[in-house]
């Protein structure tokens, strides 16, 4: 299921909500610890893990864009700068798991945000391909038919 877009008067928000059959200190630990963290996103490290540390992006090219930790409370909520725009990530545990409601506060649409969300969305889901214990497997032609839906579901914000 796509994320929810909705728009208000400041920005644009995407919504992003899973349920992973595991505990919420297993999954704090996908997105907080950088050997776990690296295996779904191997560009991000964590470089301090409070209220305005930092999470490096490596661009791959020997530059590093820093991303300043807005909120952080341990197992619970994660909030970061990525460009322009807030990327948070919210844990509760419920009977069935860990419930993560994943938000990106976009300041303005552009042709990358498409991009951006296809990846969120395939992230999410290797988080849960690793909570579960299997490999993760290429997802290119899944990155590509997300990327279509998420371009056609954002044309209206265009």
């Amino acid at each position: 299921m796509l994320g929810k877009i909705t728009k208000n008067d400041q920005h644009f928000t995407v919504t992003m909500e899973r349920l992973y059959p595991h505990s919420v200190e297993k999954v704090w630990a996908y997105l907080t610890e950088n050997d776990k963290l690296q295996q779904w996103f191997p560009e991000l490290a964590v470089q301090s893990l409070q209220v305005d540390g930092r999470i490096t992006f490596d661009m791959g090219d020997g530059s590093f864009e820093d991303m300043k930790i807005l909120a952080l409370k341990p197992q619970r909520l994660l909030e970061f700068t990525w460009d322009r725009d807030v990327v948070g990530v919210e844990l509760e545990q419920t009977v069935e798991g860990c419930r993560v409601v994943f938000v990106e506060k976009l300041s303005t649409i552009t042709d990358h945000t498409p991009r951006d969300l296809a990846g969120w969305h395939i992230c999410l889901d290797a988080i849960s391909t690793l909570l579960d214990g299997k490999e993760l497997v290429d997802h290119k032609s899944e990155w590509k038919g997300l990327y279509e839906q998420y371009r056609e579901a954002l044309r209206p914000f265009a």
